[in-house]
């Protein structure tokens, strides 16, 4: 019954085996010298700048939620031909409305994204005309510092 599987689980086996061997390897014969710019913060070897707990611009956790709903659409998706070829007519045509109206809903959330702009980068565009009038910050770093003066925009 579960013969099948052997070999499958003979080859994560055998992948948890080599991945084990190379980290322990690595770790027992590679130079333990420390150092300071070893022991610093890697960021794509760029010096580390600005604070580590800075706020992140909500367009990261949009451009996330869009990814999850486009990953969830295609795994439905994809289950739904596998299956559909080889189904009934019934099945074909019950399962095929289903498609429909969740396209449907999927489409309609596609376009709501638009019309939001979530998929806008430039804030000068994306942002409430109201709030970038009130507004008496300017940025006089790059984005990745963070660092804001109080001055009035003109």
């Amino acid at each position: 019954m579960f013969g099948e599987y052997i070999p499958i689980l003979m080859m994560m086996g055998l992948a948890a085996v080599v991945c084990t061997v190379m980290v322990l390897g690595s770790y027992i014969l590679g130079p333990k010298r420390i150092t300071s710019y070893k022991s610093s913060a890697y960021e794509c070897g760029v010096e580390p700048l600005g604070q580590a707990l800075e706020r992140i611009p909500i367009k990261f956790y949009l451009v996330a939620i869009i990814f999850v709903l486009f990953d969830i659409e295609v795994v439905f998706l994809w289950s739904w031909f596998t299956v559909f070829k080889h189904g009934s007519t019934a099945f074909q045509i019950f399962t095929g409305v289903d498609i429909l109206v969740f396209l449907v809903i999927w489409i309609i959330g596609y376009l709501y994204i638009i019309k939001v702009g979530a998929l806008d980068w430039d804030e000068a565009v994306s942002l409430a005309p109201e709030k970038l009038q009130d507004s008496n910050l300017t940025i006089s770093e790059p984005i990745g510092d963070a660092v804001f003066n109080k001055e009035a925009t003109s």
